[in-house]
């Protein structure tokens, strides 16, 4: 049972632009048209937690790029679109008592995602893996991954992997 991060950021630590937009994610050449092994993480997964901001985001991409269930955390979304109630939840409350109820329900290994989401998980000690893909752009401003936390929490380096000679991706587990 864990909760992973799976996300890229800039090198100045930002997941997204200012207004949101993450089309610096795809300007970077990938001539072998590698997933960077996001497809060997997603096999691990059982379900996706994210926050309504990414939620919105994803529904503007060609396809529901998900195979697994997605639980959008959201206080105030009321509804699905129609193509995806089979795909998606809608859910609110104490992160615990949220990730104890999708537990039960079979979900034991969770992708968090989304900046805000992320920040509950980790202010409340939820994360026990962090997978952070750096790329090799300062935007000099937008969504910070990370926010102020009222404790440290410690992680520990498990492996590191060079894509391209040009993405860095960083494994850390919870330092417990």
């Amino acid at each position: 049972m864990a909760n992973y991060v799976y996300i890229a950021t800039s090198l100045d630590g930002f997941i997204a632009t200012s207004d949101g937009g993450l089309d610096w994610l795809y300007e970077l050449p990938n001539p072998e048209q590698s997933d960077y092994g996001y497809a060997e993480f997603m096999s691990c997964i059982d379900a996706i937690v994210m926050g309504r901001n990414t939620f919105e985001k994803v529904l503007t991409f060609d396809e529901w790029p998900y195979d697994k269930p997605v639980f959008i955390l959201s206080n105030s979304l009321a509804k699905l679109p129609e193509h995806i109630l089979d795909k998606a939840e809608i859910v609110s409350g104490d992160i615990k008592r949220l990730i104890n109820q999708l537990n039960q329900r079979g979900y034991k290994n969770l992708y968090v995602d989304g900046g805000g989401v992320i920040q509950s998980f980790l202010q409340e000690d939820l994360i026990d893996e962090i997978i952070i893909t750096l790329i090799p752009i300062l935007l000099g401003n937008g969504f910070s991954l990370f926010g102020k936390l009222d404790r440290q929490l410690k992680f520990r380096h498990k492996k590191t992997e060079i894509y391209n000679k040009t993405l860095v991706k960083n494994y850390y587990t919870r330092d417990r």
